[in-house]
C-alpha cells in the first residue's frame, strides 16, 4: 500500500478523510491479528501474544504519523490501541476454542475493524480521570 501511495500520491491526496480512516482501521486490524498470530506461532503466552499484536498494530500507525510530522493517532484516539487489543484477544480466544485459523483471523480482523470504525463514527472514548 505504501508503494501505491508513493507512486500515485496525487490520487491518494484526493481521497476523502473517511476513506483514509477505513484504510487505517483495516491496516490496524491486519497488523494486530498478524502480530498476535506470529507471537502464538513462536509459543509466546496468550496474554503476551495479545500485547504483541497490539504493539504491532499500533506501531505502523505511529511510524506513519512520525514520518508525516503529526501527533500519533494512538495518543489522540482512545479506542485505537484498544481496538487492536480486542482484535488480538478475539484471535487468541478463537484459537483456544478450536476455531480454524483462517476463520479465526477473519473474525478477529472484523472485530478490530468494527470497533475502530464504530468508535470513530460514534465518538466513543475511554473514561477520563477527573481533574487530570
Amino acid at each position: 500500500m505504501g508503494g501505491v501511495a508513493f507512486v500515485l500520491h496525487e490520487q491518494v491526496l484526493s481521497w476523502s478523510g473517511s476513506t483514509l480512516i477505513v484504510l487505517d482501521a483495516a491496516g490496524l486490524a491486519l497488523f494486530a491479528v498478524a502480530g498476535a498470530q506470529k507471537a502464538l506461532n513462536f509459543g509466546i503466552s496468550p496474554f503476551v501474544s495479545m500485547l504483541m499484536g497490539t504493539i504491532t498494530g499500533v506501531g505502523g500507525g505511529v511510524l506513519r504519523d512520525i514520518v508525516l510530522a503529526r501527533v500519533p493517532v494512538v495518543l489522540q484516539a482512545d479506542l485505537y490501541a484498544s481496538s487492536a487489543f480486542v482484535g488480538a484477544a478475539v484471535l487468541i480466544i478463537g484459537r483456544r476454542c478450536g476455531v480454524p485459523p483462517v476463520a479465526c483471523a477473519l473474525l478477529a480482523g472484523v472485530a478490530c475493524l468494527a470497533l475502530r470504525l464504530l468508535s470513530v463514527s460514534y465518538g466513543w472514548q475511554l473514561p477520563k480521570v477527573m481533574g487530570a
